[in-house]
C-alpha cells in the first residue's frame, strides 16, 4: 500500500486554508494545516512533506522569513515551497519570493485546477524519490545480508531479478513524468528535480548491474540519496 504524501498548508486565515483544503483534496494526500510561521516550522520538524503552500502576508513571522528558515534546515531545504500572495508589488516583491527559495509564486484569486496541477507534480516527483529511497535500502540490506552469509536469504539471483524489476517500474515512472513535464513546459524547478530523480535512478540501476554475475568482483556502491 503507497504511503500518501503531506501537503503543508500555511496561512493565518482559516478560510483560506479550507479554500486550499477544498482544492487540493482531489489530489487524494494528507493535508497539513499551519496558522503560522512558527506553526509550520514546528511541523516541519517531524514530519517530511512533498511541498508546502506557504502565505506571504501573514502577522510575526511572514512568508519570507518563514522560507529563509525552511531553507537554512538541513531537513526541509529541498522541499519545493510555493509562495501564495493577495498582493502584487511588481517584479521586485516576486524577485523576493523567488530569492527566498520559492520554486514558484502565485498571486490570488489563482486558478484553481492550475494550482492542483503544480502540485500534484511535485506529490509525483516525491512519492518517486521515496520509492527509489526504498529500492536503495531493500539493496544495501541484501547487500549487507551477503557479505554476512546468511542463510536465510534468497538466492542471489532472484534477489537481483526482484530488485531489478522494481526498479524497472520506478524508471518507467520517473520517464513519463519527465515526458509530462517537456510536453507542459513545466516550472524549472520541477524539470531540474525530475533529472535529478534520473540521475539517481541510473545511479542506482548501475549498481544493480555491477552484481550480475561475471560484471565485477567486488559489491558495488549504492549511490547516495542525498
Amino acid at each position: 500500500m503507497v504511503q500518501k504524501a503531506k501537503i503543508l498548508l500555511v496561512d493565518d486565515r482559516p478560510e483560506n486554508l479550507l479554500a486550499l483544503e477544498a482544492i487540493l483534496s482531489a489530489l487524494d494526500q494528507t493535508l497539513v494545516r499551519a496558522s503560522s510561521g512558527e506553526e509550520a516550522l514546528k511541523a516541519l520538524l517531524t514530519d517530511d512533506f512533498a511541498v508546502i503552500l506557504l502565505d506571504v502576508q501573514m502577522p510575526g513571522m511572514d512568508g519570507f522569513e518563514t522560507a529563509a528558515h525552511i531553507k537554512r534546515r538541513e531537513r526541509t531545504r529541498d522541499i519545493p515551497i510555493i509562495f501564495l500572495t493577495a498582493i502584487n508589488h511588481g517584479p521586485h516583491h516576486t524577485f523576493r519570493g523567488y530569492a527566498a527559495g520559492a520554486v514558484d509564486y502565485i498571486s490570488k484569486p489563482f486558478d484553481p485546477w492550475v494550482l492542483r496541477a503544480k502540485v500534484s507534480v511535485f506529490v509525483e516527483l516525491y512519492m518517486k524519490n521515496c520509492q527509489l529511497r526504498e529500492q536503495a535500502a531493500l539493496l544495501r540490506l541484501q547487500l549487507e545480508g551477503g557479505k554476512s552469509g546468511g542463510g536465510d536469504s534468497k538466492e542471489p539471483a532472484g534477489i537481483l531479478a526482484e530488485l531489478s524489476a522494481r526498479l524497472a517500474a520506478v524508471e518507467e515512472q520517473a520517464e513519463a513524468l519527465s515526458k509530462q513535464l517537456d510536453d507542459e513546459s513545466a516550472d524549472a524547478a520541477a524539470v531540474a528535480t525530475a533529472a535529478h530523480l534520473e540521475r539517481k535512478l541510473t545511479g542506482l540501476r548501475r549498481a544493480l548491474d555491477a552484481l550480475e554475475p561475471g560484471t565485477g568482483s567486488g559489491a558495488p556502491s549504492v549511490p547516495s540519496q542525498n
